[in-house]
């Protein structure tokens, strides 16, 4: 009897495993994540009403956090082996360095955008947009903490949290090959305290804090890891209805929340804000739930698993290969976006045709980026 792993990239007859190729099905779903967030980062248009923040405590950006988790799982799960630790670890605090300066970039350009608005089309109100303002009033100091990590601007934080989860990652991959469970206590403690304790990295121009906490959202980025693993040793997802159905119901109960508007109701019963919140700074229990609900009906459906695997040229698989330069591409698209949104009145047409817009832009720049790969003689990728 054949049995399907999750996420894998091979199937399972027994216990042998045998190879079919280049898995698609995370490249898919990280794709529509990316569409997801470039959608919700232009708001105030008819298209973020359907993205599904809408129907749950969640949204994309976890759902985009997990799958990240699941990929590093498996690029780099099987290879933290000794010999290759030292080698590995380098290769991924270059990738921690890339994140950081992609942060960097898209922060620059984004003001850039911003005070462009504001110069060409006479609307200085620009400026107070997305965080903007304490940098134009406390330039040399504001400079030095957005370089330094102090100072976010609105829709460009989730770089800078990543940069921080792969400088943890040689860590997190030697204690996932050492005592898995460990990994999880560890982690799941650090969620924990930093919500109760509000430990989370505190900005320079101002008395708030980093929008994503990266000592909350480790948690949800080494489920990611723990899980891939599971499913490299042979595992697979329990298809239990002790799991199913508590799964659903809460799926449900979080949409009834979130469209009937039932934020009002104290559950909390004296407990921590992380446990019984809706905090997405701290990732609250209750968006942690959600998501991980979400994937896990998601993973253990047959039929989600067929029409997720496509092939390697489908334009959604192209769009999640590419997914930083995708991801910095929508956040330059998005922020002039919001530009045109604002000078426009906030006109939810001229919104909607511009993401309409811009999600086709996606495909393009992605089709792009591979023919650029393809003319610098790279092989090609197998479905």
């Amino acid at each position: 009897m054949l049995q399907k792993t999750s996420w894998g990239g091979r199937d399972r007859i027994g216990t042998a495993p045998v190879t079919t190729g280049r898995d698609t099905r995370l490249d898919v779903f990280r794709a529509l994540c990316l569409l997801t967030i470039f959608v919700n980062h232009v708001p105030g248009q008819y298209l973020e009403y359907l993205t599904h923040k809408n129907i749950g405590f969640s949204d994309s950006a976890e759902a985009f956090v997990l799958i990240s988790g699941l990929s590093v799982g498996v690029a780099y799960g099987g290879r933290f082996v000794a010999g290759a630790r030292l080698a590995l670890t380098l290769k991924v605090w270059r990738r921690a360095l890339t994140l950081y300066i992609a942060h960097i970039m898209t922060s620059v350009v984004t003001l850039a955008i911003f005070a462009g608005g504001a110069l060409y089309f006479g609307r200085q109100d620009l400026i107070g947009e997305i965080n903007i303002r304490p940098i134009v009033d406390q330039a040399e100091q504001g400079i030095v903490a957005m370089v330094l990590l102090g100072h976010q601007l609105g829709y460009n934080n989730i770089l800078s949290m990543y940069a921080v989860l792969f400088l943890m990652l040689p860590g997190i991959l030697w204690l996932n090959a050492w005592r898995p469970w460990l990994l999880f206590l560890l982690s799941a403690a650090l969620w924990l305290s930093a919500g109760c304790f509000k430990l989370v990295p505190s900005n320079f121009l101002d008395e708030g804090y980093w929008f994503l906490n990266p000592w909350s959202w480790q948690f949800l980025f080494v489920i990611g890891i723990l899980a891939m693993g599971h499913v490299r040793r042979g595992g697979r997802l329990p298809r239990s209805w002790w799991l199913i159905v508590p799964s659903a119901a809460y799926l449900l109960v979080s949409g009834a929340w979130v469209l009937f508007s039932w934020w009002s109701i104290d559950f909390s019963f004296g407990l921590p804000a992380v446990l019984t919140g809706f905090d997405k700074t701290f990732l609250s229990l209750t968006r942690l739930l959600h998501v991980l609900a979400l994937a896990y009906l998601l993973a253990i459906t047959p039929l989600v698993s067929r029409l997720t695997r496509l092939d390697a040229n489908h334009p959604l698989v192209m769009v999640g290969r590419h997914s930083l330069a995708v991801f910095i591409f929508g956040t330059i698209l998005a922020m002039a976006g919001q530009v045109l949104l604002f000078v426009t009145g906030r006109n939810p047409v001229i919104g909607s045709l511009f993401v309409v817009a811009g999600i086709g832009l996606h495909f393009v720049y992605a089709y792009y980026l591979d023919w650029l790969r393809e003319m610098a003689g790279a092989k090609p990728l197998r479905a």
